[in-house]
């Protein structure tokens, strides 16, 4: 498969422009995000271009969602929500997803920041309602910045070790991103297992 015009074009910036790239992920999906950071991690010619590149991308998808942040932040609950209502179907940001999240977000602020930032889709708008909710800047910054290293890491080395093997990186990729999804689905059901068993122990 080969790599867009655009993105060739900003990773011919180094650094910044990965950084820039990891930013406009967030809001102009040129590819799905496991796809895009594929092709990145084939660009790395070292293990030491390779940490970089992981640190500029997780730079960038912070940032990225600080603006998400900015906007929740500026524009309030009852303007986000009649924003999603009336587009969110058109950038994969559904109303049912929006109020999953701001319900999560009541629930556990750090964690949910944390996980959601290794779920596609849901890592994109995630500082939507942080923003609008007017959490703790650092801490949602820190988890963040952790949440998007769990999940550009694992595409990005896995790109950079497929580097000229001839290999589809959409199709390996997907199945990465399918077994992270399954791998957190089963660690959610084993500490909601073991909550309910406390639960009735005492």
């Amino acid at each position: 498969m080969e790599m867009s015009p655009i993105i060739a074009t900003m990773l011919s910036f180094g650094l910044v422009g990965l950084v820039c790239l990891a930013i406009a992920e967030k809001f102009v999906p040129i590819f799905p995000s496991y796809v895009l950071l594929m092709f990145v991690g084939m660009t790395a010619k070292s293990g030491l271009n390779l940490a970089a590149i992981v640190a500029a991308t997780a730079f960038g998808s912070t940032l990225g969602s600080l603006l998400w942040y900015g906007f929740g932040w500026t524009l309030g609950s009852h303007r986000v929500e009649d924003l999603v209502t009336r587009y969110g179907r058109f950038i994969l940001l559904p109303p049912s997803l929006y109020q999953r999240l701001v319900g999560s977000y009541r629930r556990n602020q750090f964690w949910t920041t944390l996980v959601g930032h290794t779920i596609p889709a849901v890592r994109v708008y995630l500082g939507l309602p942080a923003g609008v909710f007017k959490l703790e800047l650092r801490g949602f910054a820190l988890a963040t910045l952790i949440g998007s290293l769990l999940w550009n890491t694992p595409f990005l080395c896995l790109g950079f070790l497929l580097y000229g093997s001839g290999r589809d990186p959409i199709t390996l990729g997907l199945a990465v991103a399918v077994g992270l999804i399954a791998a957190e689905f089963a660690i959610v059901w084993i500490l909601r297992r073991a909550k309910r068993s406390n639960a009735r122990r005492f």
